[in-house]
């Protein structure tokens, strides 16, 4: 087979302890999934999950002790960050339940969902969708994914992100609205998964801007660091 240009490399996350990668298929986020995030958001309650996509090659990919390097993106004076629980689906299926979700899991990793704000207000407020505030260059950083057997239990594990040492976001996966096998039924109820998909889980309170200079450390308890500067 010949192509009319040299295809782009399959994206891979490095596996904590491993030689072998974690080939990446599809990347689903979650909106809204921590209550006092909605809360800060402008919303209350237990809403329906709803879910977006990013592409494969927003990842920034971070080596296991790295910092990993992300420009500052085009378009924006507002960018914010979003510490999140990322799940890594190793068996696919349609029509999950969530009592069944484990089974489908192959571990789980640290990840940011950076965000355009002020763009995607701007679209909100249009009524259009807002890829552009969420689905840019760059805008899922990532570390290395622990396998599910290595990772303790997640769901009641502490999550937070520090900026240039200082505390913005720290809470609880316990805190998820939608659990993380509650999360897979509802996904896979829309989309067939497939083994190599992401699904970052959702972020808590205390999203906020950050601008070119400043270090973001993202930690979820049991799963290492995450460490990114902006460039």
């Amino acid at each position: 087979m010949s192509f009319v240009f040299q295809p782009m490399p399959v994206v891979s996350v490095p596996i904590a302890g491993q030689p072998e990668r974690f080939p990446v298929h599809r990347i689903y986020c979650v909106g809204r999934n921590y209550e006092e995030h909605a809360k800060e958001m402008g919303f209350t309650g237990r809403e329906p999950p709803f879910f977006f996509l990013k592409p494969t090659d927003s990842l920034v990919v971070v080596e296991a002790g790295q910092t990993g390097t992300m420009p500052y993106p085009s378009l924006t004076q507002n960018l914010h960050h979003e510490i999140e629980l990322v799940v890594a689906i190793g068996q696919g299926g349609r029509n999950i339940l969530a009592a069944d979700a484990a089974k489908h899991i192959y571990g789980y990793a640290v990840g940011l969902d950076m965000t355009r704000r002020d763009l995607q207000n701007e679209m909100k407020k249009q009524g259009r969708p807002w890829c552009i505030g969420k689905a840019f260059d760059h805008s899922a950083p990532i570390g290395p994914i622990t396998p599910i057997a290595q990772a303790g239990d997640v769901n009641q594990a502490e999550i937070s992100l520090q900026v240039n040492g200082a505390d913005r976001q720290r809470s609880n996966v316990a805190k998820l609205i939608w659990s993380v096998a509650e999360t897979i039924e509802h996904l896979s109820a829309a989309w067939e998964l497939q083994p190599g998909d992401l699904i970052y889980t959702g972020t808590p309170e205390g999203v906020a801007a950050v601008v070119a200079g400043d270090t973001l450390v993202g930690q979820v308890a049991g799963l290492g660091s995450l460490q990114i500067k902006i460039s």
